[in-house]
């Protein structure tokens, strides 16, 4: 073993395409850095004014926003749509309900299926958080004009509907 750690067998991997000795991101121009950390900061907002006020974490405000919308859902859906894995949202989902804020019922056709949906408590949480949900986002976007939110709207969703590219097959520079 070299003083680096790896052994004298391993191929050293080929630097991808285009790609300098030495080179690191541009922060101010690397995309996924940009989503990342903009997501990041305002997932962190989000939980500290969500909690204060309404007693929900941003991750449980997902979770009430996609089943005010699709009442019913399972919980498979509900990783899908948000990109969680499923162990979080199914923790996430069992303290919702210990609340009173979910119901989860399962489905007499298939028992190992259940829909899951917003009880009236949740209802009312819902319809506080959403409140402030929306004005959050008034107040992101306040710099731009709205031709340019319309802009940015249809250009993430684009990257949001290519995200197969980057997702579903191995990782760049593999055979």
């Amino acid at each position: 073993m070299s003083k680096n750690g790896s052994t004298g067998s391993r191929r050293k991997a080929a630097p991808a395409s285009g790609v300098k000795p030495g080179q690191t991101l541009d922060l101010e121009r690397y995309v996924p850095a940009f989503v990342t950390f903009i997501a990041n900061k305002l997932s962190r907002s989000a939980t500290a004014l969500y909690q204060k006020r309404f007693g929900v974490n941003v991750t449980e405000w997902r979770i009430m926003s996609l089943l005010a919308i699709e009442p019913g859902i399972t919980a498979s859906r509900i990783c899908y749509v948000i990109g969680f894995d499923k162990g979080p949202v199914s923790r996430t989902l069992a303290l919702m309900q210990k609340r009173g804020l979910i119901a989860i019922k399962t489905d007499p056709r298939d028992g190992r299926s259940h829909s899951i949906s917003l009880t009236p408590k949740g209802r009312q949480v819902h319809d506080q958080v959403i409140v402030a949900a929306l004005e959050r986002e008034r107040r992101l976007l306040a710099c731009l004009r709205k031709d340019e939110r319309e802009v940015l709207i249809d250009l993430l969703r684009r990257v949001h509907s290519n995200l197969d590219a980057v997702t579903d097959h191995g990782e760049p520079g593999e055979d």
